[in-house]
């Protein structure tokens, strides 16, 4: 399979009772690449999924298939695979009668059929499974034989609507890399939503941040993480600790607790860091505070340390110490990690 370049120009989408879900919507999404979109519910991210697929149309703006506009295309015409939620599976048919469906309704003759079904069965490492009943599947092989009801056909587009959040955690995380290794042997252009961060950050390419219809941020996940554009996309992926800046000093920023190394030429109101670059200090430190939490994560340690603020600190220490309740902490932090945000 080669990808299709999937672009959405101008595109605006309300519904009767006038919320308007999607609202100027730009987005260029490059051949053979995996796009998540992530965002809380009633962002847009299933609207702009379902104007892809052609189960909704833009009242405004166009979305083109590389160089077609497909824009008032059903989803039969429109040659996408699509995954849903609850993977929408037929229980009156086996394994094997459900990946080729679609292909049977396209008037594939059987011989070509028994063969597709083989090659999908091996890619979705359900070989042995064509004869078996739905009802017999646990929720991971549903999950891939729904996949590869999608990928029948050979879609120019795959489109995967929360496919992993009718899994329990342990698959969940494991059936990710399973997924990931798929789509990039494929090469086909994928786009997926979730409301899962860590689903986002293993398997896009890149992560569209929706808020309220609108991008917030598109960029790699590593980006958005280290570089996000606003407050909203630093609050809504992973944890953030906040740093109100009393003044500034000869070596940095006065903040409760302490003072920042800072390198920076101007004086921000509030700086911030993630919770795993503040390390945890056998003697002096930037910031002092007192524990008030401390929670055992296997990897890592979370502690919740009261420097004085609003708000406790976050602390994500992989040393696992453990430390009395109400003791002094000392916290460390390289100013190349300490960033601000706009609103």
């Amino acid at each position: 399979m080669t990808g299709t370049t999937i672009r959405l120009q101008g595109c605006r989408k309300a519904f009767a009772d006038g919320t308007v879900a999607v609202q100027d919507l730009n987005l260029t999404i490059e051949p053979g690449e995996t796009l998540a979109i992530l965002g809380p519910s009633g962002c847009g991210k299933t609207t702009t999924l379902r104007l892809i697929a052609g189960l909704e149309s833009p009242d405004l703006g166009q979305v083109f298939f590389d160089d077609t506009d497909v824009t008032r295309l059903p989803i039969e015409k429109r040659d996408v695979g699509m995954v849903f939620q609850n993977y929408a599976l037929f229980p009156n048919l086996d394994v094997a009668g459900n990946i080729v469906y679609g292909l049977k309704i396209r008037g594939m003759s059987p011989a070509e059929r028994n063969k597709r079904c083989a090659e999908l069965l091996e890619l979705v490492g359900l070989q042995e499974h064509g004869k078996r009943s739905i009802h017999e599947l646990s929720g991971g092989q549903r999950q891939r034989v729904a996949l590869a009801r999608a990928l029948a056909p050979r879609p120019r587009v795959l489109l995967l609507d929360e496919p992993l959040a009718a899994l329990d955690a342990q698959l969940r995380e494991r059936l990710r890399s399973e997924l990931d290794q798929l789509l990039r042997g494929l090469g086909i252009t994928a786009v997926f939503v979730t409301h899962d961060q860590g689903e986002a950050m293993a398997l896009g390419d890149r992560i569209l941040v929706m808020e309220q219809g609108r991008v917030a941020q598109l960029a790699t996940p590593r980006e958005i993480y280290q570089q996000p554009a606003n407050a909203f996309v630093a609050g809504f992926v992973g944890n953030l600790n906040a740093f109100t800046v009393d003044s500034r000093t000869a070596n940095g920023l006065k903040v409760s607790g302490g003072e920042l190394p800072w390198t920076g030429s101007n004086l921000p109101s509030t700086v911030y860091c993630r919770p795993e670059h503040l390390r945890v200090m056998d003697g002096e430190g930037h910031v002092r505070g007192r524990l008030v939490g401390q929670f055992f994560q296997g990897a890592q340690s979370r502690l919740l340390v009261d420097v004085g603020a609003a708000q406790p600190l976050l602390v994500d220490s992989t040393d696992n110490v453990i430390h009395l309740p109400g003791a002094m902490i000392a916290l460390a932090v390289e100013p190349q990690v300490l960033f601000t945000l706009h609103s």
